[in-house]
């Protein structure tokens, strides 16, 4: 049985961020990263939007707010050493009644307290950065970019290979058993056992920390981003990040218009329940996963907590006319015609089982495990100091001798 310093579950961006800085902290060090999909950055680093956020939505002084800062800067001069294509395109979250108008002074006190460069337009400004956006005034972002996380998660992945270590796909972890003297991993074809794991598991954390032995107060319910792209002559209908100002009453940001590296345009995301964890297909159903849910008592109380939003996103997946109806908002401009298919997204949602929704990171330990519980958006942002802060308290594990 092979035994290593660190092992590692989860090739997304975060876990691939923590194996690379345990690395970069102790060279000598045995790593391993399992991941049961067949490719790393298979979920939802490949499946998000690709902005590097700059924090403006987040709480002052929660981890949110401080790993996304820092992540802003290093996700850009990592991408910058590594010549990893970026582009600070800037953002624009765009009011288009007066008590949006009225909101988003709170954003700008938010801004202002977290330290973000960020400044209001008025309407004719807006008209000048961006001709089809309409709105009543807007706050502008100029510092926030956007980027392929799954070329950055990579990359990573090749730095973490050169430094000697393994990156290991196809290995879905089946049992998880820590001991005074180690932690014990298998998969459906091998054993290890190593000194410290890191648990980075995504949509599947809380069942990997009940498989671990941990009493967890929060269940991933999986929420599909669903997203529609515009065509290739659309190309250049907005320069910057699009965003509707957020509706504090609701769990979510609501349909914006993102460009992405790559020069395409996303519409979305919309926000409804998923019936599977890993399943992208419009439609797609887990049984497994579905049983798990109808058990969990936080998702009933959820459910009925946001009954009307539930409804209005499960429209809006369904009728393409009401999705394009939140677009118009602030692109008239956009038709039904303009609304081509693109793959959706699935979020992983932590709730707790008095069906509070989890907003911040969630980091639970023991002796010799870290579970990441909840990794939310802007995790993909905040990768890069997040990894460093996991890789800080793995390498802290007691008994462990650097």
């Amino acid at each position: 049985m092979t035994r290593y310093r660190y092992c590692v579950i989860g090739a997304g961006i975060v876990g691939l961020s923590t194996a690379h800085h345990l690395l970069a902290a102790e060279p000598d060090a045995t790593v391993v990263v399992l991941d049961a999909a067949p490719s790393v950055a298979a979920h939802q680093t490949g499946h998000n939007s690709g902005v590097i956020h700059s924090g403006i939505y987040y709480e002052p002084g929660s981890l949110k707010a401080t790993f996304c800062k820092a992540g802003e800067r290093a996700t850009k001069e990592f991408c910058r050493r590594h010549g990893i294509p970026f582009d600070e395109c800037g953002k624009l979250i765009v009011a288009t009644t007066p008590d949006e108008v009225s909101r988003m002074a709170a954003l700008e006190e938010r801004a202002a307290v977290n330290g973000i460069d960020c400044r209001r337009i008025g309407r004719e400004e807006l008209a000048d950065l961006e001709p089809n956006v309409t709105g009543l005034s807007a706050l502008h972002l100029p510092r926030t970019g956007i980027v392929d996380y799954r070329l950055v998660s990579t990359t990573i992945a090749d730095l973490i290979r050169a430094a000697g270590a393994s990156v290991l796909t196809d290995q879905r972890v089946v049992a998880i058993a820590e001991t005074a003297g180690g932690v014990t991993v298998s998969t459906r074809s091998t054993t290890l056992t190593c000194d410290r794991l890191v648990v980075c598991g995504g949509l599947q954390a809380d069942r990997l920390a009940e498989m671990a032995g941990l009493t967890v107060d929060v269940q991933i319910v999986p929420f599909r981003g669903e997203y529609f792209q515009l065509p290739r002559w659309r190309a250049g209908f907005v320069r910057r990040l699009i965003y509707p100002v957020p509706d504090p009453e609701l769990p979510f940001l609501g349909v914006h218009l993102s460009p992405t590296i790559s020069g395409d345009i996303t519409v979305g995301p919309s926000a409804v329940l998923g019936l599977s964890r890993e399943g992208y297909p419009k439609f797609s159903v887990d049984a497994r996963d579905v049983a798990r849910m109808a058990r969990f008592p936080g998702l009933w109380r959820v459910a009925r907590a946001n009954a009307r939003l539930g409804v209005r996103e499960v429209g809006n997946s369904l009728f393409m006319r009401r999705y394009l109806r939140e677009c118009r908002k602030y692109a008239p401009e956009l038709t039904v015609s303009d609304l081509l298919p693109h793959e959706a997204g699935i979020r992983a949602q932590a709730v707790r089982r008095d069906g509070t929704l989890v907003h911040d990171f969630v980091v639970e330990r023991t002796d010799r495990m870290i579970h990441v519980l909840n990794s939310p958006s802007p995790a993909a942002t905040a990768a890069l100091p997040i990894g460093r802060h996991l890789a800080g308290l793995a390498s802290a594990a007691v008994g462990h001798q650097p």
